[in-house]
C-alpha cells in the first residue's frame, strides 16, 4: 500500500515510517517542520534514504492535504501540537481541524481509502478512573479537575465526595472520557469526529489513545512536557530532576516500539475499525520513581528534587487499561528500564544536546501554567 504519515519526521510519525517501510510499504511523510522540534528543518535523512516520499506542508493547510492525500490508500494522522503554554487556538487548529481537513478531501473526492488512523491520547480521561478505599460503594469514580484552592494550598490528591479519603486511581478503560485542559479537548474532538465521519462516509477508521510515549527520536528541544527527556536533560548536565507537586503522581508510561507495534496492527485487524483503543505501558510507575530510574540509568549521583508547584490543568493520576487492546493480540513488552537507557544514548549522540529547563519553567512560571503554592 502507499501511506500517509503525517508528522513522520516526527517522534513516533518517524517510528511508524520505519515499521511500515519493513513491511514493503510505499510512504509518504508530511510534516510541517516547525521549530524547536525541528531546528534544522530537515526530514530525517534515513527516511530518505529508505525510499520515502517527503513533503514538506501544514495539516491545517487543505492545499496541502490535497496533494498529500494524492493516490494513498491509508492515512495515520500523527501530526499533533502538544505544551503546557497558553495558546489554546493552536491546541484545536493542528489537533482538531486538521483531521476534519482530511476527511473533507477524502469525502470531496469520494477516495478510497482502506484505513484512517489517527492519534489521540490518554488525556481525554482527564483524571480517570478512581475508587475510594474507605467506601466500598464507590469503586469507580470519574471526577473533574481538582479545584485551584486545593492546588493553591498544596492539596494534590482527590477527596472522596463522601468521606474526603483520598481517592485511589485504578485502571482506565475507553468506557468515558472527561477531558479538562485545552491539549484534551481537541485531542477528544479530534477522535470523536474522525470516528463519525469515517462511519458516515465508509471510510475505515481507528483512534489510538497513546498513554506517556517515551523513546529514541523524542525530541529534547521541547521541555514543556515530556518527563523522560526533561529528566534526562537535567540529569546529564549535573542537575537533580525536578518533581512538580509531590512527586507521587502516577503515570502509565509506553515505548515508542510499542506503540509502532500497535499502529501496524491496526492497519489491518478489521477489529479495530471503528473503535478508540488505549495503547500503554500497563504499569503504575511515580514521577519520583521515574526521576530516580533515569538517575541510577546515568549514573548520577544526585536525588529528586520536590518543587511543590503544580503545571495548570495536569491529572494527579491517570493509568489506561490495555484489555481492548490485548484481545486484538497485542501487549506492550518493552521494561521501562530499556526505554531510559535507549533515550539516554540516544541524547548522548546527539551534537547540540543542552539542558532548557530552566528557561523551560521560567517561561510557564511567567505565563502561569506553572504555579507555586502559598
Amino acid at each position: 500500500m502507499r501511506i500517509l504519515v503525517t508528522g513522520g519526521a516526527g517522534f513516533i510519525g518517524s517510528h511508524t515510517a520505519d515499521a511500515l517501510l519493513d513491511l514493503g510499504h510505499e510512504v509518504r511523510i508530511l510534516d510541517a517542520l516547525t521549530p524547536p522540534v525541528h531546528a534544522e528543518r530537515r526530514f530525517p535523512e534515513h527516511l530518505r534514504e529508505r525510499g520515502a516520499e517527503c513533503v514538506e506542508g501544514d495539516v491545517r493547510d487543505r492545499e496541502a492535504w490535497e496533494k498529500a492525500l494524492d493516490g494513498v490508500d491509508a492515512v495515520y494522522h500523527l501530526a499533533a501540537y502538544q505544551d503546557y503554554l497558553p495558546d489554546f487556538s493552536t491546541f484545536f487548529t493542528t489537533n482538531t481541524v486538521s483531521t476534519a481537513l482530511m476527511y473533507e478531501v477524502l469525502v470531496a473526492r469520494g477516495q478510497p481509502c482502506s484505513r484512517v488512523i489517527v492519534a489521540s491520547s490518554q488525556a481525554v480521561y482527564g483524571e480517570g478512573a478512581y475508587s475510594c478505599p474507605a467506601c466500598p460503594a464507590l469503586r469507580e469514580l470519574r471526577p473533574g479537575p481538582r479545584a485551584r484552592e486545593r492546588l493553591d494550598r498544596g492539596l494534590w490528591d482527590l477527596p472522596c465526595p463522601s468521606c474526603e479519603t483520598a481517592l485511589e486511581p485504578v485502571w482506565t478503560d475507553e468506557s468515558a472520557t472527561r477531558p479538562h485542559n485545552s491539549y484534551a479537548l481537541s485531542k477528544h474532538g479530534e477522535e470523536s469526529l474522525a470516528l463519525m465521519l469515517g462511519d458516515r462516509y465508509g471510510i475505515p477508521t481507528v483512534a489510538l489513545r497513546y498513554s506517556i510515549v517515551q523513546g529514541a527520536r523524542q525530541s529534547f528541544r521541547n521541555a514543556y512536557s515530556g518527563v523522560l527527556r526533561i529528566f534526562s536533560q537535567r540529569v546529564i548536565n549535573g542537575r537533580a530532576p525536578l518533581c512538580y507537586e509531590d512527586g507521587r503522581q502516577l503515570r502509565d508510561y509506553v515505548s515508542v516500539h510499542d506503540v509502532t507495534r500497535a499502529n501496524v496492527l491496526v492497519l489491518g485487524d478489521d477489529r479495530a475499525v471503528g473503535r478508540a483503543f488505549n495503547v500503554g505501558g500497563a504499569r503504575r510507575v511515580s514521577i519520583r520513581d521515574y526521576a530516580a530510574l533515569v538517575i541510577r540509568a546515568a549514573g548520577a549521583n544526585c536525588e529528586p528534587e520536590i518543587v511543590g508547584s503544580y503545571r495548570v490543568g495536569d491529572t494527579r493520576h491517570v493509568l489506561s487499561s490495555t484489555e481492548a487492546l490485548q484481545a486484538l493480540g497485542w501487549r506492550p513488552v518493552v521494561e521501562l528500564p530499556d526505554v531510559v537507557d535507549e533515550y539516554l544514548s540516544w541524547v548522548a549522540s546527539q551534537p547540540d544536546f543542552r539542558d532548557v529547563t530552566s528557561e523551560a519553567d521560567n517561561r510557564m512560571y511567567a505565563l502561569g501554567t506553572l504555579r507555586r503554592t502559598r
